[in-house]
């Protein structure tokens, strides 16, 4: 039985990822044979690994097959397409089997030391569905801080998510959010946004289904290798954000949630 599901979508990650697998791939084999950590998790039994690869114009693919070859946790999901970040999570999402499914970005932004605190806050909070990470609570150990010009468009992002989208969530954009396994099918199946504006129509859809979001702080550290095309993601985010609230609307019309909400 999957107790833990890690879902990582990767894309262009040649250079990164590789490093990044070895990374979690140490950390498993070691960290988790301390009794006194959170569910304590032998890798080939109840942890999975999803590393969900775009169609990428470099070696990305080859590259995380061979890295994770000896370490049986790890499956390497070929999306075959390109069809953005939210797509390729979904992917992952939805085909996790894990207890708890938690998606995080490539690079490790968030240490993995977060994995830990958000199964412990799940745990100690059996009625909370959702955790999400946040980088604007005053209690968010920010280690290394995006560009001026980056820190500001995010700022101005969230005022349309404000106007648009959630009210009460500062940081919808962090890349660690864990998902209790009912709440992750019922919200990801019913998901549609496939680039950065997904993670503002999976919030919306989870509260409007009745599940219960917590927000903690994280330690964070900022990766100068954004996928964020400044000049050109941001219009498509803008677009997805005016629209949403009418998407999640029509969604939640054709597929109501029955018994929660």
């Amino acid at each position: 039985m999957t107790q833990l599901s890690l879902v990582i979508p990767a894309y262009n990650e040649e250079r990164r990822l590789p490093q990044s697998l070895r990374d979690i791939a140490s950390f498993f084999r070691f960290q988790q044979r301390d009794a006194a950590t959170v569910a304590s998790i032998q890798p080939q039994e109840t942890l999975e690994i999803l590393v969900v690869i775009e169609k990428s114009k470099d070696r990305t693919l080859e590259l995380a097959r061979a890295e994770t070859a000896k370490f049986p946790a790890f499956q390497i999901v070929d999306n075959v397409v390109h069809r953005g970040k939210g797509y390729a999570v979904r992917s992952g999402m939805l085909k996790a089997e894990g207890d708890i499914i938690i998606f995080m970005d490539a690079d490790l932004s968030t240490p993995l030391s977060e994995v830990y605190r958000f199964l412990q806050h799940l745990q100690e909070h059996p009625e909370t569905d959702i955790v999400i990470g946040s980088r604007a609570d005053a209690r968010s150990q920010i280690v290394k801080k995006q560009s001026w010009f980056r820190r500001n468009l995010g700022r101005g992002f969230n005022k349309f998510v404000f106007l648009f989208g959630i009210r009460g969530i500062k940081d919808t954009q962090c890349g660690f959010k864990a998902f209790r396994k009912s709440a992750a099918r019922e919200v990801f199946s019913r998901a549609t946004l496939d680039g950065f504006a997904f993670d503002v129509e999976v919030l919306m859809l989870a509260k409007e289904m009745g599940y219960k979001i917590d927000v903690v702080p994280v330690r964070w550290i900022n990766s100068e290798d954004s996928k964020v095309r400044v000049f050109i993601d941001p219009l498509k985010m803008l677009w997805d954000l005016i629209r949403i609230r009418r998407i999640v609307r029509k969604t939640l019309q054709a597929r109501p949630m029955l018994g929660r909400g």
